[in-house]
């Protein structure tokens, strides 16, 4: 398994708690709070783009 840093969870009102995080060679990560031995992983590239893009409003439709 990765070595992975995972930040505190991100956690809306009444729903699951995310967590990202990154490892020393440049992999992100998203995962459940608790379920982290389970986990998406992509480049950092591209979580900073899928970041960027939810705040930019490219998400608002899943609201």
């Amino acid at each position: 398994m990765p070595e992975i840093t995972w930040e505190d969870p991100y956690c809306g009102e009444g729903s699951a708690c995310f967590r990202l995080g990154t490892d020393p060679e440049g992999n992100a990560y998203i995962a459940i709070a608790g379920a982290e031995d389970t986990y998406l992983t992509d480049t950092r590239e591209a979580l900073r783009t899928m970041i960027l893009d939810i705040k930019a409003g490219k998400a608002d439709h899943l609201l």
